[in-house]
């Protein structure tokens, strides 16, 4: 059976995990995806491509960029993110909201920490989050967009469904 076949699983503990750092930017990757030392073996786990852990800087992120044929859920765990997209959605992703975004036939989007736009207040503590990709069952599926709210599941520390993916899963949650 080849490798990226045969189920594994590897414990990475944050300290151990692959990191690239910016000016603007700290992220923790649990695989390979964007690090500067690519390793051919943890790439993915399953249909899971991205897994990361971002500190973004006050008044910084990520400026207008392509993406297409991804799942992407998003959710803050401090301060908060400005998401801009092609699709016309806009929005601050705060703690306690989590966002899936469909980029399907492809989307141009933005992620910063520049919520003073929408408060008026300037940040000055970095936003912390998590963004998972997923690649999605059917490809070119027309963009989209959505935010649910779950603060109130939250300190139970069950597991919420946010994006169910698969009919055996579904809930009124995202996807």
């Amino acid at each position: 059976m080849n490798a990226l076949l045969t189920p594994r699983v590897d414990v990475r503990r944050a300290r151990g995990r692959p990191a690239s750092r910016l000016s603007w930017r700290d992220s923790k990757h649990s695989f390979s995806l964007g690090t500067n030392r690519p390793d051919p073996t943890t790439t993915h786990h399953g249909l899971l491509l991205v897994n990361n852990e971002d500190l973004v800087q006050p008044g910084t992120g990520f400026e207008t960029h392509p993406h297409r044929d991804m799942e992407m859920v998003t959710w803050v765990l401090e301060g908060s993110l400005v998401h801009q997209d092609s699709s016309g959605h806009s929005g601050v992703i705060y703690p306690g909201l989590a966002q899936r975004m469909s980029a399907g036939t492809g989307i141009l989007r933005s992620e910063n920490n520049d919520s003073y736009r929408a408060t008026g207040e300037q940040p000055n503590e970095p936003v912390h989050f998590i963004q998972m990709w997923v690649v999605p069952d059917e490809a070119g599926v027309t963009p989209g967009y959505e935010q649910l709210e779950i603060d109130d599941e939250l300190p139970s520390g069950a597991l919420v469904t946010v994006a169910p993916g698969t009919d055996r899963h579904e809930s009124p949650r995202l996807g």
